[in-house]
């Protein structure tokens, strides 16, 4: 085997890229390693076009090993990897949105990029798995304009240094972000933060760029030893028969239809697309098509740059109109928000549910039991198209864990709401950023449940439209919006996606679909975000201020409780017999953990039936308590009575009475209700209790209304029960 290593140090790891000649079937390969995790990744262009397709052919995919764990994991009947987890499919769109930029989009040959974990400890794959993509796709012979890298980081909690690099067992992070870049400017931001302040924010994506250059003088010293020469790639050019068409019986029209009736822009496109099929010959198509999205594209930049014009002729830093609503769709339901913003409608449903509802996550890179999720779907009919229900793919998982990461910091501890949540967010129309309409419909869902969020959160999608020189779009001259939407969201220049409270920032997410974007912009357009998350909040508030102060009337009930940590095994009792048989008695759930906490869940009362239960199960006796208890056992030296269906005590024969009596059966029989105090209980735990000094107005009246006692036995009363049979 052949190898050559090269390390660098970041953040006080080591970082190794192994090359050799495992994989050298592919066209760019390395093993990059930091600590005791590694990864591979794979880079591979096919050597022709394919087909007549009007979009380049990228695919990432992310390949979990759970080998590379050291454990045997998965199902006990299918050991091996199924479906991708959730965290190999955002790894995935990571890695895709970084390096995606970076390439010409008019290129038509298919490219692969394949990440797999080789091993995995305390360092986060992710970051990894994006640097090792670039340094593949940097040396292999595929034209790409990279390199590019990779930093996360964090911040702790009530801390201003920022951590590079954290592993993933660092907890109480106020901050931790991915930032990649090069050329000291950004271009793909994934973060989850705990309310932090824009100027944080700014700060640590500067500090982040510092390092990235860092990574990538690594890089580009690899390419220059090892890099091979890049390939030439054949890309058609539009021929003039297209341009001349085009401008016959499109561009008149254009401005107006998409400046004016951007809904009928559909109508003006399929006009277009009938007209090159019937004109122009087959392998000229597809560039056709690619061509009016070039126009527009052109028309929307110039207008705005130039114009200071948007598309639907708001100003840039405008809102389209709010409305919100809570509850209002069916008692059934928990809690619900309705948020509209322009044409982006989305319906967000909770679902409270008992601890045994959380999802267990048994992956290779997470354990866990999860108590809050937000997923996030997209039918067809949103768009106004028909399509496949059914199933998810990488954008609904990237958009559900991206407004989940949002609401996160607001979501109240097991502690205080100890219920399992779960939101659905329905996109039910779609005209820009669903994915932060669904946070503002989810904060207004969880409001309307009752859940004790800290605050309501909000989000906003800003755009950019840059300066167009010839083929390329420079920073010079450019338009920050605030709320993309439609053509701004298609044919921008970054997608900035900034959620928050009042008081900071709780996520942001950014594409770009040009090669980077400057700090000083990022910071402009986090400032706007924030002016607009303020505006939304405001509307929010107005149609609800706070959460509910009752739940739903439908939701279950969770009681809670604190029980002795020696009085679990009583609750639990022989095999589980007792807590199973609380659970068929009432319906209700119950679970103790080991430090004695308990959930009690259930519905129409069964919770607190069952509290009632493990209440009378743990209850500590103690002298002068008075019960009315039944006779279960008679022995000669007196009787135990159950006061409970969980404890029972005995009643001396000298506390049956305020008289002496030489037999128990003389005062009382199994079965017999009779009231009892506790006398004391021993230091085994035993209860003592006595009938006598319950209540002797009762054995006054009866002695009073007996016979006198035979002459044969003075001291006796009279046989047969004196209480009542149950």
């Amino acid at each position: 085997m052949q190898k050559k290593e090269f390390s660098v140090e970041i953040g006080g790891k080591t970082l190794t890229a192994t090359f050799s000649d495992l994989t050298d079937q592919a066209h760019g390969s390395v093993i990059l390693a930091s600590g005791n995790t590694s990864v591979l990744a794979t880079a591979v262009m096919s050597p022709n076009k394919r087909g007549e397709i009007d979009f380049f052919p990228l695919v990432v995919d992310y390949e979990e090993r759970f080998y590379a764990t050291g454990e045997i994991l998965g199902s006990r009947f299918i050991r091996r990897e199924g479906r991708p987890s959730d965290e190999a499919i955002l790894g995935g769109r990571a890695v895709d949105r970084t390096v995606r930029p970076l390439f010409d989009n008019t290129i038509r040959n298919e490219v692969q990029i394949i990440i797999t974990i080789l091993a995995l400890d305390k360092e986060d794959p992710d970051i990894l798995a994006i640097n090792a993509a670039s340094i593949a796709l940097a040396t292999s012979n595929i034209p790409w304009g990279g390199p590019v890298s990779a930093v996360r980081v964090g911040v702790r909690e009530n801390s201003k240094e920022f951590l590079l690099n954290p592993s993933r067992e660092e907890k109480g992070l106020a901050l931790d972000a991915i930032v990649c870049g090069k050329d000291s400017n950004i271009n793909m931001i994934e973060a989850g933060a705990c309310e932090i302040s824009e100027e944080t924010m700014v700060s640590a994506l500067k500090h982040a760029s510092e390092e990235i250059e860092k990574l990538q003088e690594f890089q580009r010293k690899i390419v220059r030893e090892i890099g091979k020469e890049k390939r030439s790639v054949e890309i058609q050019k539009p021929a003039g028969a297209i341009e001349k068409l085009f401008d016959e019986h499109v561009r008149v029209k254009l401005k107006n239809v998409i400046f004016s009736e951007w809904k009928n822009s559909g109508i003006l496109k399929e006009q277009w697309t009938a007209l090159f099929k019937k004109e122009l010959p087959d392998e000229q198509i597809a560039l056709a098509a690619e061509y009016y999205e070039k126009e527009v594209d052109k028309l929307i930049h110039t207008e705005a740059v130039e114009r200071n014009t948007r598309a639907d002729g708001r100003n840039f830093d405008e809102v389209r109109p709010l409305r919100v609503q809570a509850g209002g769709i069916s008692p059934i339901l928990h809690g619900t928000g309705i948020f509209y913003r322009g044409g982006t409608h989305v319906l967000s449903v909770l679902t409270l549910g008992g601890p045994r509802d959380a999802q267990l996550i048994e992956g290779m890179e997470v354990q866990m039991t999860k108590r809050f999720m937000h997923h996030y779907n997209f039918p067809p009919f949103s768009g106004g198209e028909t399509g496949r229900v059914g199933g998810m793919n990488r954008r609904m998982i990237g958009h559900g864990a991206l407004a989940e990461k949002a609401l996160i910091p607001v979501i109240p501890t097991k502690e205080e709401f100890p219920y399992t949540i779960r939101i659905v967010s329905e996109s039910m129309a779609s005209n820009g950023s669903t994915s932060m309409a669904s946070v503002c419909a989810s904060s207004v869902a969880l409001m309307d449940a009752g859940v004790p969020i800290k605050k309501p959160v909000a989000g906003i999608a800003m755009g950019l439209l840059l300066e167009t020189q010839g083929t390329k779009h420079k920073a010079q001259n450019y338009k920050i919006l605030t709320d993309i939407q439609g053509p701004e969201d298609h044919h921008g220049d970054m997608d900035f996606k900034v959620a928050g409270t009042r008081d900071g920032i709780t996520a942001i997410q950014m594409d770009v679909k040009v090669d980077n974007i400057p700090i000083k912009i990022l910071s402009e357009a986090l400032e706007a975000a924030r002016k607009a998350r303020l505006h939304i909040l405001d509307v929010i508030s107005k149609e609800i201020e706070r959460p509910r102060d009752e739940l739903s009337p439908s939701a279950p009930r969770i009681i809670t409780k604190k029980i002795p940590i020696d009085k679990i095994g009583s609750v639990i009792g022989p095999g589980g017999q007792i807590i199973r048989k609380i659970t068929e008695e009432t319906g209700a759930e119950v679970d103790i953990e080991d430090d004695g906490s308990v959930f009690i869940y259930g519905k129409n009362g069964s919770a607190k039936t069952a509290s009632e239960m493990v209440e009378k199960i743990v209850h500590e006796y103690k002298p002068g308590e008075q019960f009315e208890g039944v006779v279960s056992r008679i022995m000669d030296f007196g009787a135990f009575v159950r006061i409970n269906p969980y404890a029972e005590g005995l009643v001396h024969i000298s506390e049956l009475a305020p008289v002496r009596i030489n037999r128990v059966e003389d005062v009382v029989a199994i079965g017999d209700r009779v009231p009892v105090v506790v006398k004391e209980v021993d230091e085994k735990g035993r209860i003592n209790l006595s009938v006598k000094g319950a209540d002797s107005k009762i054995f006054e009246e009866k002695l009073k209304k007996m016979p006198p006692p035979s002459a044969n036995n003075s001291n006796s009363l009279p046989r047969r029960p004196r209480f009542p049979r149950r």
